[in-house]
């Protein structure tokens, strides 16, 4: 009798295992590397976009707050009413609650209240005048001013009593420099009077607060059309004092500024940005809002719609480039995963198909691969999910979760689905399917299919450039390059199996049997239907065509740049003194003789030229008075009106005092190169040009679309040898400008400049000098009273551009992910062909094969397929360069409008190419070494063991 346990025991002998437990326990190994393998596929898909956001809305604050608050606020006026100050704030807080449903805003840069219509002089005697001209105040409320000043002496304004002058605050420094003190009555008028009742300083003279307020924190030196000069500040009256300060200044109007906060901005909702702010501009939005302020008038202007337009064309610019790596990315990741699941279905190939001869049902037997596929993944990809959405937080998570989700299913069903394709079997044949005839038409008709769609996609491009303004980047545009890779790796591999077995044919005839050993068992791998040997060519090709890609753009926009920042200088170095004032001739030697100058030379420009006779009147033209042959180096570098110098160098003899001694000076022409446009107003005969200094007669001999010394040109211009123009009018000997070429440092030019004393003045100049250094102590300010610039900078200031060194990043880490995962690939069938090949070697041990030329069979078997993939993603680089590169509008991406296109470039490609072919060859040889020899081992021991 059996006990009840034992009865128990033996009922369980007949219930069937359970499946997945069981499976996953005998191959811990490969469920743990299948794990990771999702897990660091879904991690990276996630993040990518995630990433994109990031840098994207990071660079939308970076560049909206350095528009400044005066180009990112809402600026509303009414005019005023006999209202308290407690009316107006409640009028900032209707504003601010209609608004913020629509438009982030900021309390940073907030402020409102009350300015006067009309400035006035300051007439007391006694204040600085500068040039003749009394100082002007600027009155106005502004509510919040006690907490953003501190009151150094007097007292803050209070009411103005009825018949006496208006109380008012002004700044420290302002009193300090025009002379103003506590109690003076400032006479503007009969019926203009104000009283000094306090001095403050402003706690934080950079605060946004004080931004676009009449100099409201110290006296600024303005310039006056008629080309004097005055001091103008601002000063502040207390609230209660309105009626007052409008009397003061003929009217007024009430105001508040309401910045939007740049930190809120996102890139993704650009377009619904512009809908709100053109809805308070003239739309339901400013109905609404003087609606809820009971200000009919009220009138709204801001900058915005302009600010985010030019934004919306920055990402739009920068949008391909920013895409093309996280989808290139996503299709190595795509090919790893669609590799790894064929490898895992390849090894289990025989014990799939002895289940299905033991009766086990197509169907469930996939059912079962699905929950091995699915109790391994979707844990490892929930957790790489969410730390993604932790670890890269931003506001738009549904790109990044349809991202995941998709990297999900594919390594979900990857498993399956190619484990069904083994399990078919075509209809009357017994054969597996990859050697029937029908798989054969399909292959064809899907690669052909795959080529019809990339040809489409390409001529599609090219006819239309970049899809129209979207909220997104152009999808075709995107997926072009992958298409052109895509369809590169088919085509390498039809063509890499022939080719690799002619070479092991050649190799055959050679003297040792290593090469051809080598060469024809790769030939075997990469064109038979074993092992999946097209994926890894294909991970190879995707992430070199990608990075090749992305290399080119970004080479060709630096060069662009530089281009483009050389004309903007007019070389690699310029000196530009205000005022026409001359350079000491000691400061041209000594920079002539600075290290890196490969050539220099000193320039005359006379702007208020007139060339005479031409047609019926004068023509003003810009005269540039130049040494030719160093001149000409500089137009040759630039590439701006590049010239022969010996058009001006040969005539230089007329500047010899024997030549000049059987000629009136008057009667000596010298030669001149002139611009297009002035080609056809000329008159017979030498030309007559009247400068400031007197006439110059000019013999034309060439023109010249561009010069070097003019590169914001909108006239025309005569450029004319120093020589014989000296000769005839020696102020043109005095240059006011110097340009260089060469490798030059700005950080040696301008003490060199400086210290000859050119940026002191005294008198006037000295004052708009001084002015000049304090703006330029500030956000936006102007250089001091010189200028130097070097094309170095000056690219550099074109590229400090937060969306570009985004995008830039963001395309170097997805490439180098991409090739990351393209090594995974190459490593992975390594591994999977590491058993197989393990037995060859230990075959050919026992035949007395060596080591070494153990590993060179190794070499010659992997390397020529990694190889061949890398050069075929080199060529597929070159040529989706050249079939895409006219779609892409590089302007933007070097900040200033260019003319360069997009064209295949060696280095940019074969850089990354040569070091993916490294990467990959070393990661074989080193896999080869440390894992052959073991392996080995272990085959001829199982041999003994037999």
């Amino acid at each position: 009798m059996l006990t009840y346990r034992e009865r128990g025991r033996r009922g369980d002998e007949h219930r069937p295992a359970p499946w997945v437990r069981t499976r996953l326990r005998s191959a811990r190994t490969a469920a743990a590397l299948t794990a990771v393998l999702a897990f660091v596929t879904v991690l990276t898909v996630t993040a990518l976009p995630r990433a994109t956001d990031r840098g994207a809305n990071s660079a939308l604050a970076t560049f909206a707050q350095d528009r400044g608050v005066k180009a990112t606020s809402l600026h509303l006026t009414a005019r005023p009413r006999p209202d308290t100050p407690a009316d107006l704030d409640s009028a900032r807080d209707r504003l601010v609650g209609q608004i913020s449903g629509d438009l982030p805003l900021t309390r940073d840069g907030e402020h409102h209240g009350t300015r006067a219509l009309t400035d006035r002089a300051m007439l007391n005697d006694g204040y600085d005048r500068p040039g003749g001209m009394a100082p002007q105040l600027h009155l106005l409320y502004l509510q919040g001013l006690a907490e953003h000043a501190t009151l150094t002496d007097g007292a803050w304004p209070g009411p103005a009593a009825p018949g006496e002058p208006l109380p008012i605050a002004v700044s420290l420094r302002a009193a300090g420099t025009i002379g103003l003190r506590v109690g003076d009555t400032v006479d503007s008028g009969p019926a203009a009077r104000a009283r000094i009742v306090g001095l403050y300083r402003a706690d934080d003279p950079h605060d946004r607060y004080w931004q676009e307020l009449p100099c409201p924190e110290r006296a600024c030196l303005k310039t006056l059309d008629g080309g004097g000069v005055r001091w103008e500040t601002a000063g502040f009256a207390a609230g209660d004092s309105r009626p007052a300060l409008l009397a003061w200044g003929g009217g007024g109007e009430d105001f508040w500024r309401l910045p939007v906060d740049p930190h809120a901005l996102r890139a993704d909702r650009l377009a619904a940005l512009r809908s709100g702010v053109g809805s308070y501009l003239a739309g339901p939005g400013a109905v609404l809002a003087a609606e809820a302020t009971g200000r009919p008038d009220l009138t709204l202007t801001t900058l915005l719609p302009e600010v985010l337009a030019e934004a919306t064309a920055r990402h739009r610019a920068t949008a391909p480039l920013a895409a093309i790596g996280p989808a290139g990315v996503a299709g190595v990741a795509a090919v790893v995963l669609c590799l790894a699941a064929a490898l895992a279905a390849d090894r289990r190939t025989a014990e799939l198909r002895l289940l299905q001869a033991r009766g086990g049902s197509r169907a469930g037997i996939l059912l079962r691969l699905l929950g091995e596929s699915a109790v391994t993944v979707l844990p490892a990809a929930g957790a790489a999910t969410a730390l993604a959405l932790v670890l890269l937080p931003t506001p738009r998570w549904t790109a990044a979760v349809l991202a995941a989700v998709a990297a999900t299913l594919l390594a979900v069903l990857a498993l399956p689905v190619r484990a069904a394709a083994l399990l078919s079997r075509p209809r009357g044949t017994g054969g597996p399917p990859d050697g029937s005839p029908g798989s054969g038409r399909r292959r064809a008709v899907g690669e052909l299919l795959v080529l019809a769609v990339t040809g489409a996609a390409v001529a599609e491009v090219r006819r239309r450039g970049a899809a129209p303004p979207a909220s997104g980047p152009d999808p075709l545009l995107v997926t072009a390059p992958l298409l052109v890779a895509l369809s590169g790796g088919l085509l390498l591999a039809r063509i890499q199996p022939p080719v690799v077995g002619r070479l092991a044919a050649l190799a055959r005839r050679g003297r040792g049997p290593i090469a051809f050993l080598g060469l024809a068992r790769s030939a075997r791998d990469s064109g038979g239907r074993q092992r999946p040997a097209v994926l890894p060519a294909l991970a190879l090709l995707l992430a070199v065509t990608t990075a090749g890609f992305g290399a080119t753009l970004l080479d060709t926009v630096d060069g662009a740049r530089l281009r483009a920042a050389r004309t903007a200088v007019g070389g690699d170095a310029a000196v530009l003194v205000p005022q026409d004032a001359p350079l000491p001739e000691d400061f041209v030697t000594a920079a002539d003789a600075l290290p890196g100058v490969r050539a220099s030379t000193g320039v005359r420009i006379e702007r208020q030229t007139y060339l005479l006779g031409a047609g019926r009147l004068a023509v003003q033209v810009t005269l540039v008075v130049v040494e030719p042959r160093a001149y000409a180096e500089i137009a040759r570098t630039v590439g701006a009106g590049a010239f022969d110098p010996a058009l001006l160098a040969d005539a230089a003899v007329l500047a010899d005092p024997a030549v000049l001694a059987d000629a009136a000076p008057s009667d000596v022409p010298v030669p001149a190169l002139i611009s297009p446009g002035l080609a056809g107003q000329l008159t017979p005969g030498p030309q007559r040009l009247r400068t400031p200094g007197g006439e110059l007669l000019a013999t034309v001999v060439g023109t010249t679309p561009a010069t070097p010394a003019l590169p914001e040109a909108v006239r025309e211009f005569v450029v004319v040898p120093v020589g014989p123009a000296a000769a005839r009018l020696p102020e043109l000997a005095r240059p006011d400008n110097w340009f260089a070429v060469g490798d030059i440092d700005g950080d040696r030019l301008r003490p060199l400049f400086a210290a000859r004393g050119l940026a002191d003045a005294s008198g006037l100049a000295g004052l708009l000098r001084e002015e000049a250094r304090e703006v330029s102590e500030e956000p936006g300010g102007i250089p001091d009273g010189y200028l130097v610039r070097t094309a170095r900078e000056t690219a550099a200031a074109l590229a400090a551009d937060p969306l570009q060194h985004s995008t830039v990043r963001l395309f170097r880490s997805a490439a180098g992910a991409g090739v990351a995962f393209a090594l995974l690939a190459v490593l992975l069938t390594v591994l999977r062909a590491s058993p197989d090949r393990a037995a060859v070697l230990a075959r050919l041990r026992t035949m007395g094969l060596r080591p070494r030329e153990g590993l060179a069979l190794i070499v010659a078997e992997t390397v020529p397929q990694t190889l061949a993939a890398v050069a075929g993603g080199a060529v597929v680089a070159a040529g989706a360069v050249a079939l895409l590169g006219p779609a892409f509008d590089l302007s933007l991406l070097v900040g200033a409008p260019v003319g360069d296109r997009l064209v295949p470039r060696v280095l940019p490609v074969l850089l990354p190419t040569a070091g993916v072919a490294l990467l990959v060859c070393a990661a074989v040889v080193l896999e080869a070494a440390v894992s052959g020899r073991r392996q080995i081992a272990t085959e001829l021991r199982a041999g003994d063991r037999r």
